[in-house]
């Protein structure tokens, strides 16, 4: 039987702030110049068509709206993880984790754990941050990438379903810090574990009937049931 972690990036592996300010404030200016210079490409220009924007003007305008109201939606984090990505390459970013999560994945991998990705930001965003961290590379721990566009609405139980066919396994544990998440995953069969982690939106929200941990280091793949607290 192959057990996979399957795990959450932002407030789980990564803080918020990381995200919206640093990942978010490095795409912002960056929008309109690159999608100009990337028309041609046929992901960039499906983007823009899903969109809707007859000028790039306006095609930013909407982006920017979207990035300053948290939406999730699916041309922004394709435009924006391609951003990303070069920035990641370049230099000029670096992935932020909380300390416990890299000594953690490390150990559960080498304990026989097998790692995947679920998280709203796009596949194209995902393996550059899990590669250009603080700690090293850490995307060659990870064996699977899920998004909402392959995977589907992390809120929904169809999504983790669809996750478990892909990657075969029959003993699955999702690691979130967003109960709804976690309600969608148990609710497909998976084995769930919040993250309350200090000063992140969800450190008082109400996880309900899913262990909780303040951190990766509370959990171990060395033990039975491994997923719910130690």
């Amino acid at each position: 039987m192959t057990g996979w972690t399957v795990l959450d990036i932002e407030g789980t592996t990564s803080s918020t702030e990381s995200v919206h300010v640093g990942l978010y404030a490095f795409a912002r200016p960056r929008l309109g110049p690159w999608i100009e210079a990337n028309r041609d490409d046929p992901e960039v220009r499906a983007a823009v068509e899903e969109i809707g924007g007859a000028t790039t003007e306006e095609v930013v305008k909407v982006l920017h709206d979207w990035m300053d109201h948290d939406v999730k939606a699916t041309p922004l984090k394709t435009l924006q993880g391609r951003i990303w990505a070069e920035g990641f390459a370049a230099g000029e970013l670096t992935a932020h984790f909380f300390p416990d999560v890299a000594p953690a994945l490390r150990a559960w991998h080498a304990g026989g754990r097998r790692l995947a990705v679920f998280s709203s930001g796009s596949v194209s965003a995902q393996r550059p941050w899990f590669a250009h961290t603080g700690d090293g590379d850490l995307s060659v721990l990870v064996e699977g990438w899920f998004d909402t566009v392959n995977a589907g609405p992390k809120r929904e139980a169809s999504s983790y379903r669809r996750i478990a066919a892909e990657l075969g396994g029959t003993d699955l544990l999702f690691l979130s810090d967003v109960p709804a998440e976690l309600d969608a995953a148990a609710a497909a069969g998976w084995r769930t574990t919040g993250l309350r982690r200090p000063g992140e939106p969800s450190e008082n929200a109400d996880f309900g009937p899913h262990p909780v941990v303040a951190s990766f280091g509370e959990l171990s793949s060395g033990e039975p049931g491994f997923g719910g607290p130690r």
